[in-house]
């Protein structure tokens, strides 16, 4: 399991546009082979910031199988207007530390 880790900087004033774009968004990726599930959180000190986290099965799922769709550019068209600046996407593992039963 991979997680997709992503702050989204929203302008200033478009929350609201922007959660509602994001809803309609969220029909697309859960639609995506590999996809697990998705979630958004709003930021307590900055309402601007949010936090994304998709869970995928592999990285491929999300890098090639997701962002190489025309569902990729469905998405895109809904919700990278919103950013600035435009978000940094990191992904991440389980590590041996920690590994929830």
């Amino acid at each position: 399991m991979i997680l997709e880790v992503a702050i989204l900087p929203v302008i200033a004033g478009k929350n609201a546009e922007f959660e509602a774009a994001f809803r309609q968004a969220s029909s697309i990726i859960s639609s995506m082979k590999g996809y697990l599930s998705h979630e958004l959180q709003t930021c307590l000190e900055d309402r601007n910031k949010y936090l994304l986290l998709v869970k995928w099965e592999t990285l491929e799922d999300h890098t090639v199988g997701f962002r190489g769709s025309a569902e990729y550019q469905e998405w895109r068209k809904l919700l990278h207007h919103f950013y600035d600046p435009f978000p940094v996407v990191e992904h991440y593992t389980p590590t041996q530390a920690y590994m929830p039963e």
